[in-house]
């Protein structure tokens, strides 16, 4: 079994490559680069570029799964995703975009059941953990009227790529779920109380709002993240995205640590499932692979899922515990 990355040679795609070797599984590294691929540690590079559709279907063809980590997906995601395709192969990406999840789910569904295959986007620290926590979560007071998901981690490092894609989705501007469908958040959240301390929060393009309205029946979806994050991903337009760091070091990794809260009130009252982490990049990486090898064992049906649609929920989040991953409902 081999699993395609693409992107390899960036960021998050060397930290997915590295990941695969930790658990011997063959990489196939994938881009448009070459040298930039041999730079990376793997066994077999391919070349193929955006535009040329048919070469990157072809270097998928043989693999169980791809895992693209090269954003920002809202502007090339869709190449990748309607190659793997066509190459009939499993698909995830690491993606925090909210309205390419949003477009993923909402259109890749037909193809993907005519494939006979698994696409899964949303798979990194916030999409994945966000939507499985959600799941759990919501199911202590069903049937659920509303449901907040949040970001709270602290303000920290962020790589080039992420502050791409934050500079994609600020710029598309956050949804909520309400009265059937989505539309603009309207602002305005409540501070988020925690065990000696108050967060203030304030409207973010989350993963949660395109993911869980699909497989919670709530009246309402929201999505928070951490008032001072939220400024500091709103300070990186397209020209301050450039000026971010490629890489960040093993050291500020690690000092990272991701922290997804979903609060959910309903008929049964009010429940709060948390999950938290260190190294969200690192983190980020073993979620997507857990995803896809999950994927290619044949663990979900065909189609266009979310995270907690692909996967038992407490599952998966129980194979993250082992890397420093905690999480509880109550």
């Amino acid at each position: 079994m081999k699993i395609a990355v693409h992107g390899a040679s960036g960021f998050t795609g060397g930290l997915v490559v590295a990941e695969l070797a930790r658990r011997g599984v063959p990489a196939v590294l994938v881009g448009r680069s070459r040298e930039r691929l041999r730079e990376t540690a793997g066994t077999e590079v391919r070349v193929a570029t955006l535009d040329d559709p048919d070469a990157l279907a072809a270097a998928f063809a043989d693999c169980a799964a791809v895992v693209n980590t090269a954003g920002p997906f809202t502007r090339w995601g869709g190449p990748v995703l309607r190659a793997a395709l066509a190459a009939r192969v499993h698909y995830v990406d690491t993606s925090g975009e909210q309205g390419q999840i949003h477009d993923v789910l909402a259109t890749a569904g037909p193809d993907a059941e005519r494939a006979g295959v698994t696409v899964v986007p949303a798979l990194a620290d916030d999409g994945g953990p966000g939507d499985l926590i959600a799941a759990l979560t919501a199911a202590r007071v069903a049937p659920g009227r509303e449901i907040l998901v949040a970001d709270l981690r602290a303000p920290g490092a962020a790589s080039r790529g992420t502050a791409r894609s934050m500079a994609s989705i600020v710029a598309r501007g956050p949804l909520e779920y309400a009265d059937g469908g989505w539309r603009p958040d309207d602002g305005g959240h409540d501070p988020v109380v925690l065990p000696g301390e108050r967060v203030e929060v304030a409207s973010f393009p989350l993963p949660g709002v395109a993911t869980v309205p699909r497989h919670v029946p709530a009246a309402r979806v929201r999505a928070a993240m951490r008032a001072d994050v939220v400024k500091l991903f709103g300070s990186f337009d397209p020209g301050a995205a450039e000026l971010a760091p490629a890489v960040l070091d093993e050291a500020t990794r690690r000092a990272g640590r991701w922290f997804m809260l979903a609060r959910a009130t309903g008929d049964g009252g009010t429940a709060t499932g948390t999950v938290t982490g260190p190294d969200p990049y690192g983190l980020t990486a073993v979620i997507a692979v857990e995803g896809a090898l999950r994927l290619a064992r044949g663990e979900a049906r065909p189609g266009a899922l979310t995270p907690a649609q692909a996967f038992e929920p407490a599952g998966f989040l129980d194979a993250l515990v082992p890397h420093g991953v905690a999480w509880r409902v109550e």
